[in-house]
Order: structure tokens, then C-alpha cells, then sequence
């Protein structure tokens, strides 16, 4: 199955607060359910500063707050870690931003996403830049 890794709070955002955008530079023919993957790498001052942007952007989005960000679960205990999974629907780019304006949208292109599922349990994987393959074992059992 396809994975992307997602840096912090953004992973979290999409399965917990209702971020159905995700912004890349880059374009993507990859559609259906794919993996999450919560990005190791993070600096505290720019999560501390996207977490500020991500509930201003979740409350344009009419999406209404959820459980408070937490540093333990959303940053340190998990990255490195598969997540959960998501469906990609489409791929937007900017030039249909005028027509398509969610508050989460701030990049080059858009990934549009729906029904998030969280993992119970975490799983310890190493991600990779864009897309990668998760072999099927590493999921049995889930």
C-alpha cells in the first residue's frame, strides 16, 4: 500500500481536526486510501507556529475545534510512525484556487482528502520523500 509521510501537526490535523487538504509542490495521479505516516523530523518553534496556523485555518474551515494538540502523542511518541490512512480524491492545482478556496489550501497543488482512520496503535516504519510502498505483512493483524 502507498504511504506519505506528513510532518507535525499536519498529520494530526487531518485525522483529528478536519484538514482535508494537503498541500504540495508537486502533482499526484495517486488516488484511493493510502497510509500516513507521522515525518520524525521537527523543530518546536515551527510546530508551536503551524499549530497556531492550523486552528485558524480549521476555524475558517467551520470544522469545529477538536481535542487540543498533543505534544506527546503528536510529535514525539509517534513520528516515525504509520498513523493511520486516508482517501486521496483528487489533486487541485493553484490555478483552480479562485474556484476551489478551503481554508486549508496554501500550496502549489492540493491533494483532496477524505475519511481519515487513525491507527489505534501506531507502527514504527521509516518514511520516505513522496509516495512509498508499505509491504502488506507490516498491516496484518490491524
Amino acid at each position: 500500500m502507498k504511504a506519505l509521510s506528513v510532518r507535525a501537526p499536519w498529520w494530526w490535523f487531518i485525522l483529528y481536526g478536519g484538514k482535508d487538504i494537503e498541500n504540495r509542490e508537486w502533482y499526484t495521479n495517486v488516488r484511493g486510501r493510502i497510509l500516513l505516516h507521522a515525518g520524525k523530523w521537527w523543530k518546536q518553534d515551527e510546530v508551536e507556529d503551524d499549530i497556531e496556523s492550523a486552528h485558524y485555518m480549521q476555524t475558517d474551515s467551520g470544522h469545529e475545534e477538536t481535542e487540543p494538540f498533543d505534544w506527546g502523542v503528536g510529535v514525539r511518541a509517534v513520528g516515525g510512525c504509520i498513523v493511520g490512512s486516508v482517501e486521496i480524491t483528487a489533486c487541485i492545482d493553484g490555478q483552480a484556487r479562485p474556484l476551489f478556496r478551503p481554508a486549508w489550501f496554501t500550496g502549489r497543488y492540493a491533494f483532496c482528502l477524505k475519511d481519515p482512520v487513525p491507527l489505534e496503535v501506531p507502527i514504527p516504519f521509516k518514511g520516505a520523500l513522496g509516495f512509498f510502498e508499505v509491504p502488506d505483512n507490516i498491516l496484518q493483524g490491524r
